[in-house]
């Protein structure tokens, strides 16, 4: 099971000729997860950030077309593995049938000074769920 929505490029994500700026890609899967989390998992950023995080430890993208300014593009988070504190996923975006972005990313949950911690069995029933339906 994926998590799907949709980002219009705005100016801010754009170079002068009106291209997406590549670190702004970044900034939009964030985007993501941060409405993954709310939205499928139960677990809005802002409280899990109170006591802990859940920083990217590793991102491998590639970018397959140019995104403009107007674009409105369709990402797909689909996660693929939790182990006790990391979270492995794919993403997506697509600009109508046009591939733009594929991504592979893993989350790890920390403490606020740093080490990983389990993620709470709430959210790791819901990813196991979600990677079963898959």
């Amino acid at each position: 099971m994926s998590f799907t929505t949709e980002i219009e490029v705005r100016f801010k994500h754009c170079d002068p000729a009106g291209i997406v700026f590549f670190p702004r890609y970044f900034e939009m899967i964030n985007d993501v997860v941060e409405d993954w989390f709310a939205t499928d998992l139960g677990l809005p950023f802002h409280e899990l950030v109170k006591e802990n995080g859940a920083p990217t430890a590793q991102i491998q993208a590639t970018f397959t077309a140019p995104s403009m300014h107007g674009d409105v593009l369709t990402f797909r988070l689909t996660p693929t593995r939790i182990g006790n504190s990391s979270l492995d996923y794919e993403l997506t975006a697509h600009c109508g049938d046009e591939l733009r972005l594929r991504a592979s990313t893993t989350l790890v949950h920390v403490a606020r000074l740093g080490r990983s911690l389990p993620w709470p069995q709430a959210i790791r029933d819901r990813v196991a769920a979600q990677i079963a339906s898959a």
